[in-house]
């Protein structure tokens, strides 16, 4: 085999969800302060296609599976010193380091869809956890009529729900600052390697095929 012979490494549906993920989550960033209607409809995107890798990474492809990509830490810290080195191990799939963030991207926009969803819940009744969030909050009114007249209760109620809300929302936007962190070392990541080993990772993931 020779050294600039390619081999296919990412199936189609690893580059269609890569790159649907991609738009899906820039759009729904990007609306978040214009419009909250294509803003929840992304953030669905963005639900469903990690939900669809999570699936993927167990019954899909060799180099599709966390099998072949999540390595122990002993071996990520290696394989970052050989890059520190400039003599970096070379891997067909996802390398260790890249592995390691591939999860905590897919963890990182899991917290970020679930938070959006309780805010977007208690916040306009609307989505599949707006009836458990409105229970939620008629309870807690519920609780309040024991000591206090209906009108009071539910203003105290409402004041307990929109406090929720804020902890949902505090959570919704930490989780995609930390995200926006992690694809700049995930894109640094990707130029380093690139450049290490003299490949093009980004082309890679267009045609689905890697140096061998």
């Amino acid at each position: 085999m020779h050294d600039n012979e390619e081999i296919q490494v990412w199936d189609i549906l690893v580059r269609l969800f890569h790159w649907s993920l991609v738009i899906s989550f820039a759009v729904a960033y990007l609306t978040a302060e214009e419009s909250e209607q294509w803003h929840a409809y992304f953030g669905y995107a963005v639900l469903g296609l990690i939900s669809f890798r999570m699936v993927w990474g167990v019954v899909g492809t060799r180099y599709a599976r966390f099998s072949d990509f999540v390595y122990a830490p002993r071996t990520v810290y290696k394989y970052l010193r050989s890059l520190l080195e400039k003599k970096p191990e070379h891997y067909i799939g996802h390398n260790p380091a890249g592995g390691w963030m591939i999860v905590a991207l897919l963890l990182s926009l899991f917290v970020v869809t679930i938070s959006g969803l309780q805010v977007y819940a208690i916040e306009e009744g609307r989505g599949p956890l707006a009836s458990g969030a409105a229970n939620e909050i008629a309870v807690i009114s519920a609780a309040y009529a024991d000591e206090d007249d209906s009108r009071q209760a539910g203003e105290r109620g409402k004041g307990r729900g929109r406090h929720k809300e804020n902890i949902w929302e505090e959570v919704h936007e930490v989780s995609a600052n930390l995200i926006l962190i992690l694809i700049f070392l995930h894109i640094a990541g990707a130029i380093v390697a690139s450049r290490l080993h003299r490949e093009n990772l980004v082309k890679s993931m267009i045609t689905g095929k890697k140096k061998a």
